[in-house]
């Protein structure tokens, strides 16, 4: 028989029930902006997997990733804290920490542990893979690359002498196409990005001539994730799932690149995937994994080396010598080097 006292207890026990569940909350998970260097291409492949295949969500991170407009521009992004994370080139960190120290933004993690900074031409212009081809040239440069950018230290230890050089200031759409038409006879940029871009513009690949600068003397790290310093000091679990998450998603980029393409194309379904795959296999030969990752595990650096580097930015740079190696790049939110080897 249903009686008062009957109801009196089983509202009491909803009640108890109900309140341990408010005692309880589900957390959400940490909201963290990423903005990329460039455009969904190849090499953004590890990122986007780090997304698509949940390694992020185990972390406890909700993840959005943003297209960027150059390594440089990723800086000032992170730095005023639009953007929680980046992508972006380490040098022009180096130099925007040396004119102002107290920005809050840092490297903690090595992507491109070998530049992909160079100079493409074409060779029916006259530019081969020796840097003293240029001279003489007309070359394009976009103003944020991160290659131009090294010019002036590049022009040295490769011994070019750039009187007769013709500087032309271009924006990133129309550089391949430009020199696609002859307009320029070599450009700045990234090399897996300048060399298929140009063979979209229909150039074959007998005619590019390719001059890395890292094979030609100057001895610089490249792209790495960048941190908002506030976010970090707030959040420092946060950000040490982020790069645990980031390094599966690389390593899968390594092993399956034909995964990483198709995450790739599901964001821009107007790329070609045979060129986004030669890209991103472009991109892992010869600046993700390199020899020094195989030995040392991916997103380190060797801080000698990287004060060296600063060294070297002094001359292309000119730097005031306002910043050391370990005000640049923060190692401590890496995972074990047993988690961050690439297959």
């Amino acid at each position: 028989m249903f009686t008062r006292r009957l109801f009196t207890r089983l509202t009491a026990a909803a009640i108890l029930s109900l309140s341990a569940g408010l005692a309880q909350p589900v957390l959400a998970d940490t909201p963290v902006k990423l903005t990329l260097d460039w455009k969904f291409e190849g090499p953004a492949a590890g990122f986007l997997l780090a997304l698509d295949k949940g390694y992020f969500k185990a972390e406890g991170l909700d993840v959005t990733i943003d297209t960027g407009n150059g390594s440089v521009e990723a800086i000032p992004r992170v730095a005023t804290g639009a953007y929680q994370m980046g992508f972006g080139d380490i040098n022009s960190l180096i130099k925007f920490l040396d004119e102002d120290p107290s920005q809050k933004v840092k490297a903690i993690m090595m992507v491109y542990e070998r530049p992909t900074f160079a100079v493409v031409g074409r060779k029916s212009l006259g530019i081969t893979t020796d840097p003293k081809s240029l001279e003489g040239k007309k070359l394009g440069a976009p103003p944020p690359d991160g290659a131009f950018a090294q010019w002036k230290a590049f022009k040295q230890v490769a011994k070019i002498d750039d009187s007769k050089i013709k500087i032309e200031s271009i924006g990133f759409p129309v550089r391949e196409p430009m020199l696609a038409k002859g307009d320029v006879d070599a450009v700045f940029g990234f090399a897996f990005s300048v060399i298929l871009n140009l063979k979209k513009q229909g150039i074959k690949d007998e005619d590019i001539a390719t001059i890395l600068m890292a094979e030609h003397g100057l001895n610089l790290y490249g792209n790495a994730v960048l941190v908002n310093t506030d976010f970090a000091a707030k959040n420092p679990a946060a950000v040490k799932g982020f790069v645990k998450a980031l390094a599966k998603g690389f390593a899968d980029a390594v092993a399956k690149p034909e995964e990483g393409v198709a995450a790739v194309l599901k964001r821009n379904e107007t790329l070609d995937s045979a060129i986004e795959l030669e890209r991103l296999k472009m991109a892992n030969a010869m600046n993700i994994k390199t020899p020094y990752v195989v030995e040392n595990g991916f997103g380190g650096v060797d801080m000698a080396r990287l004060g060296a580097s600063i060294d070297t930015l002094k001359i292309s740079m000119g730097l005031k010598g306002a910043v050391k190696a370990e005000q640049v790049f923060d190692a401590g939110y890496l995972p074990p080097k047993s988690e961050r080897m690439l297959p």
